[in-house]
């Protein structure tokens, strides 16, 4: 683990702690992991897996300031991208639409893998949504949603279903039913989709 290469105190035990922090954020008790994580923090603050662990626990909590900071530090530790679209649902959530756009530029600019882009974007789409411009949610997400894919992954069915939320929003019924439809086709387990589809008249 990264914290035996700062050569803390007690790394054993330290280490043995992030272990039981992440299992508590595996299984959703992020008040567990929070209070475990908040230890190792001040032991080691330059340790980028704990900075990130502990913002990503804080923003499963709706604590976006407090997530923000965390995940700030583990960029300024690393130079990494793949929480960019945390920060920009924290900034989001915060009503801060322009780091959000900025965010989202960056992002793209990074080069960033295919799932963290796809993340970027749903969070980005639906920080232009809160402002009411549904129209340009729906020009930035249907591209990606739209194309033909043969097997798809989680960020495919996601981007259809925040694209099919969209199109109900925006009164398009029928395009709306056609992507609720795939999502449910590929996992009708997933989300709400199923009762979403059924509620559409």
């Amino acid at each position: 683990m990264e914290i035996r290469s700062f050569g803390a105190p007690r790394q054993a035990a330290l280490e043995a702690k992030l272990a039981d922090a992440a299992r508590a954020y595996e299984h959703d008790r992020y008040g567990e992991a929070l209070a475990v994580l908040r230890e190792i923090a001040r032991a080691v603050p330059g340790v980028p897996s704990v900075r990130e662990l502990y913002g990503l626990a804080f923003y499963r909590v709706g604590r976006w300031k407090e997530a923000l900071r965390e995940l700030r530090a583990f960029v300024e530790l690393t130079g990494s991208v793949d929480q960019n679209p945390v920060i920009a649902d924290c900034e989001r959530a915060l009503g801060h639409h322009g780091r959000v756009e900025e965010l989202w530029s960056e992002l793209r600019r990074a080069g960033a893998g295919s799932d963290v882009l796809a993340e970027g974007r749903l969070v980005m789409a639906g920080s232009l949504a809160d402002r009411g411009r549904v129209s340009d949610a729906i020009a930035l997400l249907e591209p990606a949603a739209t194309r033909p894919v043969r097997r798809p992954l989680d960020r495919h069915l996601r981007q259809w279903y925040a694209l099919a939320d969209l199109y109900e929003r925006s009164g398009d019924i029928p395009r709306a039913r056609e992507l609720f439809r795939r999502v449910v086709d590929a996992d009708a387990e997933l989300s709400d989709a199923a009762i979403r589809l059924a509620g559409l008249r």
